[in-house]
């Protein structure tokens, strides 16, 4: 694998205050959708587990949490260079988002106030978690005298419009792969205590079952619109996007490889481990998942990362514009060539899966 990347100088808008990272299609985006849509659902065929999702949402298990302890209070300044950067960063785009997630389920409450009660109020308590979380990280960030200003981020970031559809299957997805990613670092932690350089990691094994309860109630929601799990088109989607957080995660880990060596974690077993287990837990909600167990599945998703870091050091060179797009166009071109074989792999039928089970 390749695992050189560069890093430039802290960018701040001013004192304290980070510069967001610039947007691309691997960092967190801001979303919007068709709220309409959304409120005309017909969800009776999945009441009963949505109320008793919602119920699990109301308990609020973890309201009393997310409150920092005097472990926080010292000083930071040990964890420098390369592990600092490397931390700073998965704070930040942990820390985005969150607050992508609470901004989008914050709006679907006030749209659907008064036309989807159930709706409305799941989506105002998922909110409540992720302003939680966000709020939390951008805390954590402080501690590195940096933090986020994120009611600018609101006014200033673009918002990327998704089909009620999309949100459902993508949003079950970060939900789901975000629990995974969680609970593994925690379970590493609690086998590696010596590698627990931060607090924080001391809250995760709670917050992912925030994730989880959240990666519940879209299951819930999904499986009460028939058109997304019954035909030959929702198995096409669901491959579809499956590919896409996995890839999208992929490319990530490995970007980050610094922080997980940091703390101890091989980042390309690590990243195997999510997504075969978020693949296998999105046999309980989707029609058709990706075969992970592949001998190719592996290797080509990190043949991606890998144009990836060439794609990065073509961008970060000084050469003129046009040279770069020429030198980029192949990589461009392997990446989806690699991602087209990976969709092509024949798929596991999760609706016989699931028939088996029931």
């Amino acid at each position: 694998m390749v695992t050189i990347q560069s890093k430039s100088e802290t960018e701040l808008l001013r004192e304290g205050i980070k510069a967001p990272v610039k947007e691309t299609l691997l960092t967190p985006r801001f979303y919007t959708t068709d709220y309409d849509a959304v409120a005309k659902m017909d969800i009776s065929s999945q009441q009963a587990e949505l109320e008793a999702v919602v119920e699990e949402l109301r308990t609020d298990y973890n309201r009393h949490h997310f409150k920092r302890d005097h472990e926080f209070e010292q000083s930071w300044e040990h964890i420098d260079g390369t592990t600092r950067a490397a931390f700073i960063d998965f704070l930040e785009r942990s820390c985005t988002s969150e607050f992508s997630g609470f901004l989008l389920f914050k709006e679907l409450s006030r749209q659907l106030k008064d036309r989807a009660p159930l709706l409305a109020e799941a989506f105002n308590l998922m909110a409540r978690d992720e302003a939680r979380h966000a709020g939390f990280l951008n805390k954590a960030m402080k501690d590195f005298r940096l933090s986020l200003d994120l009611v600018d981020m609101t006014k200033k970031r673009s918002y990327t419009f998704f089909k009620p559809e999309w949100v459902i299957y993508t949003v079950y997805l970060s939900e789901k792969i975000g629990y995974w990613r969680y609970i593994l670092v925690h379970y590493h932690m609690l086998n590696h205590p010596e590698h627990q350089i931060y607090p924080l990691f001391r809250y995760f094994e709670s917050w992912c079952q925030d994730e989880n309860r959240h990666g519940d109630f879209f299951k819930a929601l999904l499986r009460s619109q028939p058109q997304l799990w019954n035909n030959w088109q929702a198995k096409l989607w669901a491959r579809f996007f499956l590919l896409t957080v996995f890839a999208t995660h992929t490319i990530t880990v490995f970007e980050r490889s610094d922080f997980y060596d940091s703390i101890g974690i091989n980042p390309t077993q690590y990243n195997r481990e999510v997504v075969t287990n978020t693949n296998t837990t999105a046999i309980g909600a989707f029609p058709s998942v990706l075969d992970t167990s592949h001998p190719d599945f592996f290797p080509r998703l990190e043949k991606c990362s890998d144009q990836n870091f060439q794609l990065m050091a073509i961008q970060n060179s000084d050469r003129p514009q046009v040279v770069k797009f020429i030198q980029k166009l192949p990589l461009f071109m392997g990446i989806f060539w690699q991602l087209l074989c990976l969709y092509l792999i024949k798929p596991i039928d999760a609706e016989a899966q699931r028939g088996q089970v029931d």
